[in-house]
């Protein structure tokens, strides 16, 4: 019996996920939500601001905003998308034997749900979520394209870094599910880059009109004015980000680079032990009909990739732009898997060993971090 376990274990290792996951979620609830909390104090009560939609939300429920919240959105954020993810993954494999291991090295990864359940609160999550959305959706008119440009505009006023973390992974979508898919004509092309110039038009009013107009102390004193508790002044002191220009955080991240670049080799291991998952991915893309097809899902790759390199410049918190990056794979891995095929893939074997034994190894990575590794 024990032998038929190790020869195919991916049932075990998907409860062994659900514990670890409820592991971290009730460490997660020990920590101080420094910066996730500040988002939630964080409105347009001083004209329009940067990374304040979420805050303005919350603002139209209740003036008063306790420490709790973090956890009580963020895990129902968090739950959202896992019941989105099932969803999409059942929409283009289905859940059986043989597509587990798949299930297991995606949903299962250090990167995705689990990273997801460390940095509960941030704000990295909604980009994933509403790029699912889009993946249920169905793609043949332009409201998808102005769906897609909605939520672009929604996680750019929710912080202006998702221009460059899932707006470009939202883009992939929008080409593989539509423009591909359904074809090209003057008028969805027309829409298309007309949405994407509002978008970028946004950021940039993000980033550099939307700094903090009132001086630190006022600010300050009105966040304290919607804590439930104003005593907890510990979790005030990161005001002073939405008063730092885009120089001072290059400088600062500059500055960190020597001592944060030493955990290059730790995400190099962790994403060769996805190799199973991408040799699957690099399946999916050589079996596609078209070869325009395949050049422009090569093409996206390296744009989103590229978009990412652009963040590792700028902002510091690389355990979390790297699980981001992955997440992005994983959801333009099944908007490939959407388009037409010349033949079927081999899906991730069940009963390999080499194949059990990493996925093992990733089922036991609790999460990836936030800034450095673990």
């Amino acid at each position: 019996m024990l032998a038929n376990v190790m020869q195919n274990p991916w049932r075990i290792l998907l409860t062994i996920n659900a514990a670890i996951i409820a592991g971290v979620f009730v460490h997660k609830i020990q920590l101080p939500p420094y910066v996730p909390y500040i988002h939630l104090l964080v409105d347009y009560h001083f004209g329009f601001i940067k990374r304040a939609l979420i805050g303005a939300i919350v603002a139209l429920f209740t003036a008063k905003v306790p420490v709790w919240s973090v956890f009580a959105i963020g895990g129902v954020t968090w739950l959202v998308t896992l019941g989105l993810y099932a969803k999409l993954f059942q929409k283009t494999f289905g859940f059986a034997g043989r597509t587990l291991p798949l299930f297991v090295f995606i949903a299962g990864s250090p990167f995705f749900l689990k990273n997801f359940m460390h940095t509960l609160g941030h704000f990295d999550i909604y980009g994933c979520a509403l790029a699912i959305i889009l993946l249920l959706m169905p793609a043949g008119s332009l409201l998808f394209v102005a769906t897609a440009a909605l939520f672009s505009i929604i996680l750019v006023l929710i912080h202006h870094i998702h221009l460059l973390m899932y707006v470009p992974t939202v883009i992939t979508i929008v080409v593989t599910r539509h423009y591909l898919a359904y074809g090209c004509n003057r008028s969805n092309v027309a829409f298309g880059l007309a949405a994407f110039a509002v978008v970028t038009a946004l950021f940039f009013a993000a980033q550099f009109l939307g700094t903090m107009p009132v001086p630190e102390a006022d600010f300050v004193a009105y966040l304290k004015s919607r804590m439930a508790d104003p005593s907890r002044t510990d979790l005030l002191q990161f005001a002073y980000i939405w008063y730092q220009p885009l120089s001072q955080e290059v400088s600062d991240t500059w500055g960190r680079l020597p001592h944060n670049i030493l955990g290059l080799p730790v995400f190099a291991l962790l994403i060769w032990l996805h190799t199973p998952l991408w040799r699957y991915f690099a399946g999916l893309i050589r079996a596609l009909e078209s070869d325009m097809h395949r050049r422009l899902v090569i093409a996206a790759l390296i744009g989103v990739s590229l978009a990412y390199l652009v963040m590792f410049v700028m902002v510091f918190d690389y355990s979390r732009w790297i699980s981001n990056w992955a997440v992005c794979m994983f959801l333009i891995l099944h908007a490939v898997k959407m388009l037409p095929a010349a033949r079927d893939t081999p899906l991730i074997p069940a009963e390999d060993r080499n194949t059990n034994i990493f996925g093992l190894i990733l089922t036991l990575i609790p999460r990836v971090g936030i800034v450095r590794p673990f």
